[in-house]
């Protein structure tokens, strides 16, 4: 087995992505991910990999994109201010079926924001981000080692299905430190639809492009990729589950505050009074029919970092489940955290109704 080690989040996804097999990085630089672009261009250097720092966002996703476009595993991080330039880059790698990987370590907003946790990047991340139709898988880690194994994964998700994937952790997370066990060095699998080799005489003449001018072959195409979509919240939903069967009330939270609810879970406890936790570890594809069920026309409390965007999709699940559940939201904003004994006191008011 693998030793265990101290890392902060940021480092461990960097880590972890070098591990997967990135053979390309660009990014600029944003707190609260600056650890990992410095982590970046220290070992991606040492291991004769592509590290470049862009002289903008917009140039870093576009340099992603084509590195992918001509066979390397790509990856860029930011902040949500850095984020929301790269989403027409977003866009074209996922009108063209290009993958890469993208980490959004969140910050509060809008704007320029500060650089305290926040998780007010929901809809962006799970809603698509920039134009058009189309979606990227979005994985949420709660954890300095979920850091590490979602990032890992997203690579080999992205050229599964030739898309975009988010990994979205909140400041939190990217800046605590906790021990973790690394994956092991892989190699980046070959890809048949890339680009052709330039210098070879009879090379395959390969044209990756988003753009299609004619409606209905750009219909065509879009409605062909969201049967892709299909067929990954067919495969690839994911979440967790922690004793809601027998819950008087079921909190939902992903990242941080899945950690705080844990929290509360434990006072809770403490009294007699069961609450359950579901957390989303793919916010998207969402686990609509899995919340549903756990939650069973129970009291729900949806607790989050952000004024009500997670709660949208809690209300979803609940509708798709003809659920008469009673949701309830508990949120910050501007990069503050609730607490355990917070969330413990609002639960207790909403079983007491």
């Amino acid at each position: 087995m693998s030793e265990k080690v101290l890392m902060k989040g940021n480092d461990a996804i960097a880590e972890a992505a070098i591990r997967a097999g990135c053979g390309a990085y660009f990014g600029y630089p944003i707190t609260p991910q600056n650890e990992l672009i410095a982590y970046m261009a220290k070992h991606m250097l040492d291991r004769g990999r592509v590290f470049i720092q862009a002289e903008s966002e917009v140039a870093a996703i576009n340099m992603v994109y084509g590195a992918s476009c001509a066979g390397a595993r790509a990856m860029t991080s930011s902040s949500s201010p850095g984020v929301s330039l790269k989403q027409e880059g977003m866009s074209y790698a996922a009108g063209a079926d290009v993958p890469l990987v993208m980490v959004n370590v969140v910050r509060g907003g809008p704007g320029l924001g500060n650089i305290a946790p926040a998780q007010s990047d929901y809809f962006q991340a799970t809603r698509g981000g920039g134009h058009g139709d189309y979606r990227c898988i979005v994985l949420a880690p709660k954890s300095v080692q979920e850091c590490a194994d979602h990032t890992y994964m997203a690579f080999d998700l992205a050229d599964k299905y030739r898309v975009p994937v988010i990994v979205l952790a909140d400041g939190m997370i990217g800046q605590m430190i906790e021990g973790v066990i690394l994956p092991p060095e892989k190699e980046a699998p070959k890809r048949d639809w890339i680009v052709g080799n330039m210098a070879a005489a009879h090379r395959e003449a390969r044209h990756i492009t988003s753009i299609h001018l004619v409606p209905e072959k750009l219909e065509s195409i879009t409605k062909e990729r969201f049967k892709r979509y299909e067929t990954i919240k067919a495969a690839e939903i994911r979440y967790e589950d922690n004793n809601c069967a027998g819950a008087d009330l079921v909190m939902v939270a992903y990242g941080t505050c899945a950690r705080v609810c844990l929290g509360a879970q434990m006072l809770a406890k403490k009294e007699g009074i069961k609450l359950g936790i579901f957390r989303p570890v793919t916010l998207w594809p969402f686990p609509y029919e899995a919340l549903g069920k756990a939650a069973n026309g129970k009291p729900v409390l949806t607790v989050e970092m952000s004024l009500g965007q997670l709660v949208e999709d809690v209300k979803l699940s609940a509708y798709e489940a003809g659920s008469k559940s009673d949701i309830n939201l508990l949120s910050h904003s501007g990069g503050i955290i609730p607490t355990e004994e917070e969330v413990f006191e609002r639960a207790k008011e909403i079983l007491k109704k």
